[in-house]
């Protein structure tokens, strides 16, 4: 009897061991699948990788639409041309990610770490970026149209060229970042930190700055429109001795007219294409 209890004692764990190997494989599977599906740019619709440990991926014309990546771990990851459309990435971790001509158009940043990261014609349209943290990083020519950005920290980052216009940026931090050249027409900037920030030859036409702070920002070049910059601190009127326009100021302080001179600034957002190489000479002619 003792002896029937020891064997089924090992087969019930011979079962459990096949079938945690089992598991484990599974496991093994899907990660594999989706390293395929990342590096060969498949289809991932809709699929669930919460958490997944995705470090360093290469997304080279994925579509990874409506996908859920809550707490995903994308450090380093490189997204070329993909499409993350509606995508949820909530606190996923992002930091030094590269993202050129990418589709994040209304994704989830909710609470996400992007510091570091290098953007070129990235779509953030109506993306919800509350609370990310985009600290130090490199976002030319981005486009960020009537996305919201409460409470986002964008401290030291580069915005060169950007499209920021309509968007809900209540008490996001923008001190010494680079926002030349860029659209900020028609968005909510109330309580938001530009200390030390250039906006050179930027456009502000519209929008809400009651709380803002510009103090030593550099307004060179910038065209004011209908602004209300009345509950505005820190500025100065040798800074709006820079700018030009019309807009509703502080007590004390003035703005003149724009004249049909505008300031233009360059915005190198790449390398450009190496030159056609000549044709080649034409052969010999034949000999008589």
């Amino acid at each position: 009897m003792a002896r029937m209890g020891m064997t089924l004692a090992a087969a019930l764990v011979m079962g459990l061991t096949t079938l945690a190997g089992q598991a484990q494989a599974k496991a093994s599977i899907e990660d594999k699948d989706v390293a395929r599906l990342v590096s060969l740019g498949g289809v991932c619709v809709s699929c669930d990788l919460a958490g997944r440990k995705m470090t360093g991926a290469k997304f080279t014309g994925a579509n990874f639409a409506r996908a859920n990546l809550i707490g995903a771990d994308l450090r380093g990851a490189v997204f070329f041309g993909s499409n993350f459309e509606a995508a949820d990435l909530t606190r996923a971790d992002l930091r030094g990610a590269e993202m050129r001509a990418a589709n994040f158009e209304k994704a989830n940043f909710n609470g996400a770490r992007l510091s570091g990261v290098e953007s070129a014609g990235a779509n953030f349209q109506n993306a919800n970026l509350s609370r990310a943290d985009m600290t130090s990083s490199e976002m030319h020519g981005v486009n960020f149209e009537a996305a919201t950005l409460i409470d986002a920290r964008l401290a030291n980052s580069e915005l060169n060229g950007s499209n920021l216009s309509s968007v809900n940026a209540r008490g996001a931090d923008f001190s010494n970042a680079e926002i030349n050249g860029s659209n900020l027409s028609g968005g909510r900037f109330d309580r938001a930190q530009f200390r030390n920030a250039s906006l050179t030859a930027s456009h502000l036409r519209g929008g809400s700055f009651a709380g803002a702070d510009f103090k030593g920002a550099d307004l060179s070049g910038v065209r004011l429109q209908g602004v209300d910059l009345s509950g505005a601190r820190g500025l100065t009127q040798d800074q709006l001795d820079d700018a030009c326009g019309e807009a509703r100021l502080p007590p004390g302080l003035s703005l003149k007219t724009c004249g049909n001179r505008m300031k233009r600034i360059t915005v190198i957002r790449g390398m450009p294409a190496p030159p056609t190489p000549p044709a080649p000479p034409a052969p010999p002619a034949p000999r008589r």
